[in-house]
């Protein structure tokens, strides 16, 4: 009896020990088994884009309304125009709207602190709200005046307010003696560590501007540009804008291969150390045979907004949006 109880016992011990192996070796649900092994939280998958809407007025005018961006909440739309009222060509404005279903307010400018009577577009926020980074033509850049670097400005207080510093240039390790355009902002929530992706002109790129990356150092600046070839192309490479989770970017280029002149692009990539995917044009439900560019995308990756110059506008270039179903796999 002694030895059918020992037997027992380690029959009991066996079949825990199986058990508990197989829970190790098995990924929790929401996640799954990547080849090497190693498993991730569940990729989110989007369904197909929607017919593009013209977001209208105010927003959109017999003007340049273009290079908008949205913020986390919805409530709060950044955009540049070159509308009467403004400091210079190009400035930098804001429209907001009491809930996400209510619409949009009067635009206001970001006042003289902000802009110049130089061109002042393309801002972007980092991931706080309290950063912006734009392009200027301002004087007190890396290079002559009117090529362009990319500066930033602090948003004192609450992120419901407007409280912008004075704006500071990046620096010349960023920015150099050519034009930087189109920062993109992204931080990888696991490091922490963001990446500034940017368009430039500068020498020993593929052609026309090419997309670059600047990570961030630990006192929070930003190292050396670095050519991303594999989103870069021999014709023009812009504005670029990451998905939350790092794993999706749309890009703004007339490479070979479009519906027509500048075009949305995207691309891909397994994890935020992965390298990305040959970019796919988002194609002619999206695209038109005019120009589309500037894509940025809500917190949620659900609604996508970019300038269009197409038919059907109110002015010269207008702000579109497209949107798409979230489901998870």
């Amino acid at each position: 009896m002694r030895h059918v109880g020992v037997l027992l016992a380690t029959l009991v011990i066996t079949v825990v020990a199986l058990s508990v192996g197989t829970a190790l070796a098995t990924p929790p649900s929401g996640f799954r088994t990547l080849k090497d092994g190693q498993s991730t939280q569940a990729m989110t998958s989007f369904g197909e884009w929607s017919q593009p809407i013209n977001i209208g007025p105010p927003l959109n005018t017999e003007f340049n309304d273009n290079y908008a961006v949205v913020t986390k909440n919805g409530l709060a739309i950044y955009f540049t125009s070159d509308r009467p009222g403004g400091f210079g060509g190009d400035d930098l404005w804001v429209s907001k709207r009491e809930s996400v279903d209510s619409p949009w307010g009067d635009p206001e400018n970001l006042g003289p602190v902000v802009n110049s009577q130089y061109a002042d577009s393309l801002a972007v926020l980092d991931s706080s709200e309290h950063i912006m980074y734009f392009h200027s033509t301002r004087p007190g850049g890396c290079g002559e005046t009117g090529t362009g670097d990319l500066w930033m400005s602090r948003r004192r207080g609450k992120v419901t307010n407007d409280n912008w510093s004075s704006p500071v240039n990046l620096g010349c390790i960023v920015n150099t003696s050519a034009t930087e355009i189109a920062p993109a902002f992204y931080e990888n929530e696991d490091t922490e560590q963001a990446t500034l992706y940017f368009g430039s002109n500068r020498p020993g790129g593929i052609g026309d501007f090419d997309i670059y990356q600047s990570l961030s150092e630990d006192d929070h600046s930003f190292g050396s540009g670095v050519l991303v070839p594999e989103l870069s192309s021999p014709k023009r490479d812009t504005r670029t804008f990451v998905r939350k989770d790092g794993r999706e970017i749309f890009i703004t280029s007339n490479r070979d291969g479009g519906v027509g002149l500048i075009d949305i692009w995207v691309s891909t990539r397994e994890n935020p150390s992965a390298t990305w995917s040959v970019p796919v044009n988002l194609g002619a439900v999206v695209n038109s045979s005019s120009d589309d560019g500037s894509p940025a995308l809500s917190k949620d990756g659900t609604t996508l907004y970019f300038f269009s110059n197409r038919p059907g506008g109110h002015g010269q270039r207008d702000i579109w949006f497209t949107a798409r179903d979230k489901k998870n796999e």
